[in-house]
């Protein structure tokens, strides 16, 4: 992972704290990617079978590939840095580039 994508992953921990995140729990963490064809966005995602919680491929307005893989696992920076780098490893040789990471947070009922 580059420094930049650590700064970047770094500064959302701190908001999803701030914001009351339970980083006590298992989510799914969601890891995006685009291609320039879908058979390179197929093959990437068939990488992660058994491990991914889902992994959806859609075309894209602009005719790019967006793959969007969901792993269920403690959001640490250490973990989702660790999945990031092997992410990168497995949707580079198909032409692919990883675009970051979310997670959503569910509100607190009032």
């Amino acid at each position: 992972m580059s420094s930049q994508n650590e700064d970047i992953s770094s500064s959302v921990l701190r908001q999803m704290k701030a914001g009351g995140f339970d980083f006590t729990r298992i989510h799914p963490i969601e890891f995006y990617a685009v291609f320039p064809d879908e058979t390179g966005a197929r093959h990437a995602a068939r990488q992660f079978r058994g491990e991914s919680l889902n992994a959806q491929v859609s075309e894209r307005d602009d005719g790019a590939w967006h793959l969007e893989l969901s792993k269920l696992m403690y959001a640490t920076h250490r973990g989702i840095g660790a999945f990031e780098e092997a992410f990168e490893r497995v949707v580079s040789p198909y032409g692919g580039e990883v675009e970051g990471w979310g997670v959503k947070q569910e509100r607190p009922v009032a």
